[in-house]
């Protein structure tokens, strides 16, 4: 069974699937740890209501310390064979790069290598696919380098534009897609 840590830094819609999948059998794994970088995201509460431990990781909580360590000392602590950013909006440093090589996922609002780069997540995203008269979009899911969104892609999976899309539209459609994506990406790696 492999063992899943979560760096988020807002809700963690993300690590909500993925722990309804695991809990439901439908993936060979188990959340084991969830890290935000936020005193507020709500991602911790959700994560001590299944009994997952989890940790505030920033320079408040780590004054004069380095962050990019704490984190990965965490993630070895627990064991983890995959690292999973949902909606993570910190870059990943190199200890935990160096330290989870092809470990490390993150899921895209947009099919890269379009609509990627720093800033460019959530809404923004979708703002960018609409106002470039896009006729398709999707989701893309990768392995994490030192570059946002230039990793490896794991998969891709695309959508049709309505011609009176609207970014909420589009939203909730990439939210649904990414649902599937998602357990579609970590079965091949689980």
């Amino acid at each position: 069974m492999k063992r899943i840590g979560i760096l988020s830094s807002h809700n963690g819609s993300g690590f909500e699937y993925i722990q309804k999948v695991c809990k439901d059998k439908v993936l060979d794994a188990n959340v084991v740890v969830v890290i935000s970088n936020n005193s507020n995201a709500k991602v911790l509460q959700k994560a001590a209501s299944f009994d997952i431990p989890n940790f505030i990781v920033n320079s408040k909580t780590y004054e004069n310390e380095n962050l990019d360590l704490i984190i990965t000392n965490l993630l070895k602590e627990y064991n983890c064979d995959i690292i999973f950013l949902s909606g993570y909006m910190k870059k990943i440093g190199k200890e935990i790069l160096k330290e989870f090589d092809k470990k490390i996922i993150n899921t895209h609002p947009a099919l890269l290598p379009k609509f990627g780069g720093k800033g460019m997540y959530g809404r923004n995203v979708h703002e960018a696919v609409i106002n470039s008269n896009e006729t398709t979009s999707g989701v893309t899911i990768h392995y994490v380098d030192e570059n946002y969104d230039e990793g490896e892609y794991i998969l891709q999976k695309s959508i049709d534009l309505s011609k009176d899309e609207t970014v909420d539209s589009l939203e909730q459609k990439i939210k649904d897609l990414e649902q599937k994506a998602i357990v579609e990406a970590l079965k091949t790696i689980v």
